[in-house]
């Protein structure tokens, strides 16, 4: 459909790069946030990484839309002049077993036209002297940024274009009249051609009370982070992942080169009781419902006690955290870490149990819904945006 107006419920980097697209096109954008800020929640706690895409199945979205997020957000951060490094990283194999994983990484980044090569323990000690390799894949196009600058940036491109932006207004009903899709929030009501749901970990509840029934349930999960303290700094030059578990959606606890210098270390993952929740006692009647008395969560959790039991051992012990990432960096122990952030995911799942390996973008009359936009989404928010236009305009 063609469509002169539209409203984007959400403030995050994603929402806001659909606002800014929008705007580009001189569609009449508004977009409403319950927060006060922009990029309050998950692109506010993102640790900041331009990824490669040596992780997606080829031919996936998150394949296709990180190769040319990353080279999009470099060139935004270039023309607007937001602090930002190509780096690069290693992910490596600390033993033989792990060498298979590496080698199904690289030809995933040699299928998705990542720059990226195989290479040696020793070659891997030139670039990280104090890490533990048998071998490693080197990812020359990642980079490190903050993306609450981008979507800062987002934010004031799109006001510089006409868009209407409301901070501190949640949406509390959603229906649709004859001239369009109303909003309803707490500061007033907006009418618009089309409506874009980008509220992220709030997404699959926005999506019902636009009268739609979304395909996944979002349970959150809490990444929690420690940093290097900083006379540790010098341990990691840019950023070391470990080969990640097939079976699951997390890379594992890993060190991040941060823009202000700092290293970020983790981050761990566990159920969190607020989908909002940053903390232990950060507990929400309803969140913990919606989570337990949906049957695909059962089903995962039920599949992975072990997994969630030893992630929540970690997370109450720092030198299990420390130990963790020993596996990578041998010379870290516990007093070289201090506790830093922590972010929630709005993990996916499907009612048969399997987690959303892959961004779900799910479409209605006069609405779409971005139900799944995970990591990489902050570096492919141009190229989600992008995706959405086009999608909405040819249905």
């Amino acid at each position: 459909m063609d469509y002169s107006s539209a409203t984007v419920i959400g403030g995050g980097i994603v929402g806001l790069a659909v606002a800014y697209r929008l705007s580009q096109r001189g569609v009449a954008v508004t977009v409403v946030e319950k927060e006060t800020h922009w990029a309050a929640h998950q692109t506010g706690h993102n640790s900041g990484v331009i990824h490669a895409g040596p992780y997606y199945r080829p031919g996936s979205l998150k394949a296709t839309m990180c190769t040319a997020g990353n080279r999009s957000m470099v060139a935004f951060a270039k023309e607007h002049g937001i602090r930002h490094d190509v780096c690069g990283k290693l992910i490596v194999a600390t033993d033989n077993e792990q060498l298979p994983g590496l080698r199904t990484l690289y030809a995933r980044g040699q299928a998705n036209g990542t720059p990226c090569e195989l290479i040696s323990a020793e070659q891997a000690r030139e670039i990280e002297p104090y890490v533990n390799a048998v071998a490693a894949l080197q990812v020359h196009s990642t980079g490190i940024i903050d993306y609450t600058e981008v979507t800062e940036a987002y934010a004031r491109l799109a006001a510089e274009n006409g868009a209407t932006l409301i901070l501190g207004s949640a949406v509390r009903a959603i229906h649709t009249e004859a001239n369009g899709v109303v909003v309803e929030h707490d500061t007033g009501r907006v009418t618009g051609d089309i409506m874009i749901n980008c509220a992220g970990l709030q997404s699959d509840r926005v999506a019902l009370l636009a009268g739609l029934e979304p395909e996944v349930r979002i349970v959150p999960f809490r990444g929690e982070y420690y940093e290097l303290a900083e006379s540790k700094r010098y341990l990691v030059n840019t950023l070391i992942y470990p080969v990640p578990d097939p079976d699951l959606p997390f890379l594992g606890v890993h060190f991040t080169k941060m823009i202000d210098g700092s290293v970020q270390a983790g981050p761990n993952a566990v159920f969190a009781f607020a989908r909002e929740g940053y903390r232990w006692r950060d507990i929400k009647v309803r969140d913990v419902w919606d989570a337990v008395s949906y049957p695909g969560f059962l089903k995962m959790a039920s599949h992975n006690l072990g997994n969630g039991a030893g992630e929540m051992v970690r997370s109450a012990s720092r030198t299990l955290f420390a130990a963790s990432l020993a596996t990578l960096v041998p010379s870290v122990r516990r007093d070289d870490i201090v506790p830093s952030g922590s972010g929630v995911r709005a993990q996916a799942i499907r009612p048969d149990g399997s987690l959303a390996d892959d961004f779900i973008i799910q479409y209605a009359p006069r609405q779409v819904h971005v139900l799944n936009a995970p990591s990489p989404a902050a570096t492919a928010s141009l190229e989600i945006a992008a995706a959405i236009i086009e999608q909405s305009r040819a249905a």
